[in-house]
């Protein structure tokens, strides 16, 4: 028995838009939660150092809104998923700096985090490599069409 998925079949549609959906699920929920209490985002960015804290924080809620769009839409789909890529691993270095805890439970939580991020960033760099290569193939398809 053979498992073939059509590429353009609803339900693969359908499983690529839930699978966007799940890769930017905690991107779109940060973004909301740190536009209805901006506060709270500023105090998170200077926690970590950010200055001026209240520019970081619209910023990472207009990245954390926009660019899970961007995938949702297709529009620019590569730039979305680079932009939450390098955020996240910018983030990564900035919030979960293992190597400095001491052993135990919170080093150990750390770690896990940090490298489970890492595993969000290449999800992310497949999914602009794979919207980019798609890209390519049918610009290069319809060039052939073209051709007399």
């Amino acid at each position: 028995m053979s498992l073939r998925i059509e590429k353009n079949s609803p339900i693969s549609g359908a499983v690529r838009f839930i699978s966007y959906l799940g890769l930017c699920a905690a991107y779109l929920q940060g973004g909301l939660v740190k536009l209805t209490d901006f506060p709270g985002a500023i105090a998170e960015m200077t926690h970590f150092g950010l200055n001026p804290p209240a520019l970081f924080a619209a910023l990472v809620v207009v990245l954390q809104l926009l660019a899970p769009a961007m995938i949702l839409t297709g529009f620019w789909r590569w730039l979305g998923a680079l932009a939450l890529g390098g955020f996240t691993l910018l983030a990564t270095f900035i919030a979960l700096r293992f190597w400095e805890l001491p052993d135990g439970q919170e080093r150990f939580m750390a770690a896990n985090s940090f490298f489970g991020h890492l595993g969000l960033v290449g999800g992310f760099l497949l999914v602009a490599w794979l919207d980019l290569t798609e890209k390519s193939s049918r610009t290069t398809e319809q060039a052939g069409r073209n051709v007399p």
